[in-house]
């Protein structure tokens, strides 16, 4: 499995990835990958506490968490994706939802695999606001910018009416005029094209 480039992912403690200490009675359901509770947990915050558990922080993250290297509190662990709690969520119960296989982006995921690993995402999706009482939820993915780990992840994050957050995470804009947005549609209606001949 190849690992995500360096410059690209995040330490383990930046996204929150806990170490399991020996003390906590951990059982997880073999086809979910639910946590139970009562396990004991400490944030691994230095590479040396890394390095002692025979973590390598400079491997993709997320690879380290699908091989069971590096634990996270899964929700949901199947032989298509694992999903588990972001550390640091917008609100709590904000689920990232990875494929087993290692792929950096949506564009690089085999056509086979869009469809499986967006049916878990679909089913994460109705569960989040179900189990939380939420109204609904924010489902996103970063490709490159923005991208804080260089391994396909999708959020979803629960939404509450009047919880704050207003439409997107950042300011919209109008085209400069319909010839200006045409042309922005023809450009990718023809890279859509040219793909569909490959």
């Amino acid at each position: 499995m190849a690992g995500c480039p360096e410059k690209a992912h995040r330490r383990g403690a930046d996204i929150g990835l806990e170490e399991v200490d020996d003390t906590g009675d951990e059982q997880s359901d073999a086809h979910h990958g639910i946590l139970h509770p009562g396990t004991v947990r400490r944030v691994i915050d230095e590479p040396s506490q890394a390095a002692a558990i025979g973590v390598d922080v400079a491997e993709c993250v997320f690879c380290s968490i699908v091989a069971g290297r590096l634990p996270a509190h899964e929700v949901w662990r199947d032989d298509v994706v694992v999903a588990f709690l972001d550390r640091s969520p917008v609100f709590e119960g904000h689920v990232l939802v990875v494929p087993v296989g290692h792929v950096v982006t949506l564009a690089d995921l085999p056509v086979s695999a869009v469809g499986p690993f967006f049916e878990r995402v679909q089913r994460i999706t109705a569960a989040v606001p179900a189990a939380l009482g939420a109204d609904g939820t924010f489902v996103a993915n970063n490709n490159i910018v923005s991208q804080s780990v260089a391994h396909l992840h999708v959020h979803v994050v629960p939404r509450r009416r009047k919880d704050g957050l207003r439409g997107f995470f950042w300011p919209r804009r109008r085209y400069a005029s319909d010839i200006a947005a045409e042309e922005t549609a023809a450009m990718i209606r023809a890279a859509l094209t040219l793909d569909s001949r490959q």
